[in-house]
């Protein structure tokens, strides 16, 4: 199954306006608890999360997964920082890129893949804000142009 594919249950739309996507690469996480029952059920949120790297491993930061609601006492921090899990090579390199100057690892999509909950990372640069209005024009334009060949 390439990467990206499985049972989709949260995108980062923000992520594609705001930054430009270089390289995607497929993770795991690892989980605690009831964590995967709140993912299965899309009580997760990317809006604000980033990867940050410490002693040869990556970390998922700011993603917010809800605690579960029947899941009492042993329930989980919503927003404690969470082990991905990839290869060696794979940290090395998304840690190599990071030391250039605006680039970062950012979380695009969390999908259910094979009964594990994968993370699609995607090594991204900062799009300043006449980029951010020249998509959307471009947006507007392929969409007038699709109307209009609809319409013929």
């Amino acid at each position: 199954m390439p990467k990206g594919d499985g049972k989709l249950v949260a995108q980062n739309r923000k992520a594609r306006h705001d930054y430009t996507i270089l390289d995607t690469i497929e993770a795991g996480v690892s989980l605690q608890g009831t964590e995967i029952k709140s993912i299965r059920n899309r009580r997760i949120n990317l809006k604000d999360g980033f990867v940050r790297f410490r002693n040869g491993e990556a970390y998922l930061f700011n993603v917010h997964i809800s605690p579960y609601d029947q899941g009492n006492l042993f329930n989980h921090d919503p927003l404690r920082s969470r082990k991905l899990l990839m290869h060696k090579k794979q940290i090395a390199k998304l840690q190599e890129e990071t030391q250039k100057k605006g680039i970062t690892v950012i979380p695009l999509k969390v999908y259910i893949k094979n009964g594990y909950a994968k993370v699609l990372v995607g090594l991204a640069k900062g799009k300043r804000e006449h980029d951010k209005r020249e998509t959307l024009k471009r947006k507007d334009q392929e969409r007038e142009i699709q109307r209009a060949l609809k319409d013929y």
